[in-house]
């Protein structure tokens, strides 16, 4: 007798089946992680150091402003990466 986490899992399986990804699939994903990892730290630095001096200055209001920024801009690459890993599992890189 199947537990309910197994039948729930054949039922998944059947209305969406998982992708089997190829190797170089795994690669080019692999590799837009790390590019996109790479522009978020890109970022990180570059408003960092303007949190940084907002603060030091007692600007709270520029700081808040520039975290903001900063969230909203790492919301966006993240979208865009997901976007891209997509499409690559999708077959359209």
């Amino acid at each position: 007798m199947k537990s309910a986490y197994e039948l729930a899992m054949e039922r998944l399986s059947q209305q969406s089946p998982t992708l089997k990804l190829t190797a170089a699939q795994k690669r080019e994903i692999a590799e837009l992680e790390s590019k996109y990892k790479a522009k978020v730290a890109e970022r990180e630095l570059g408003l960092g150091d303007a949190i940084s001096a907002a603060a030091g200055a007692g600007n709270f209001e520029e700081m808040e402003k520039v975290q903001k920024q900063l969230s909203i801009e790492k919301a966006k690459l993240g979208e865009e990466l997901e976007e891209k890993k997509e499409a690559v599992r999708r077959g359209k890189s």
